[in-house]
């Protein structure tokens, strides 16, 4: 059987923890950024993470 690739989309967006989580980067931080208020642009600096439904789907492509 052939080797599994890992979906270099998915590899570029997704970190894994420690814990076996998966961490994402929040959108909407690049630009447009005068627009939004202080508290927005503050909670999207902290990492989203993954729901657990989601996860398995995932972490498919990732291995």
């Amino acid at each position: 059987m052939p080797k599994k690739k890992t979906n270099k989309s998915a590899a570029k967006r997704f970190r894994v923890t420690a814990g076996g989580r998966l961490k994402y980067s929040r959108p909407g931080r690049r630009h447009l950024l005068s627009a939004k208020t202080s508290k927005r642009k503050r909670q999207i600096r902290r990492a989203g993470m993954v729901a657990d439904v989601d996860q398995p789907r995932i972490n498919e492509l990732l291995t």
